[in-house]
């Protein structure tokens, strides 16, 4: 009788583990978070050590925009003031080229898309 008794508890043990891990997926753990060694998945960036140029383009009413070329290819083409609505471009080359130095920054660090927002252009000053 004592021997039933055993073999039942183990089989009720048995049984609630499945339960557990069935109804609740989400709480098992790997080996590795088990010794406490984080995964980190590195993702190589594929613009850190790409040739980028800028070009200071015309835009309409006499204002300018500017196109970023990696490796030779063109990725963007920035006729108008991001972030803001119409055609206009910047007033001068060099807010132009401030902007798009900004984006460069952003596509070396591959925060893709590299947007630009308005706040983003007031701290630079280019809408003054």
């Amino acid at each position: 009788m004592g021997n039933n008794i055993s073999k039942l508890s183990i089989f009720l043990a048995v049984l609630v583990m499945l339960f557990i891990m069935a109804c609740f997926p989400g709480i098992s753990i790997s080996a590795n978070e088990a010794a406490g060694k984080k995964e980190v998945k590195q993702q190589k960036n594929p613009y850190a050590n790409a040739q980028i140029s800028i070009k200071i383009i015309p835009a309409t009413k006499k204002t300018f925009g500017y196109d970023i070329v990696v490796n030779d290819k063109p990725l963007i083409h920035q006729p108008n003031i991001p972030a803001l609505p119409g055609n206009d471009g910047f007033t001068t080359k060099g807010r132009a080229r401030r902007v798009a130095e900004f984006v460069v920054k952003k596509i070396r660090k591959n925060e893709m898309p590299p947007t630009v927002t308005i706040a983003d252009l007031n701290n630079m000053g280019v809408l003054k």
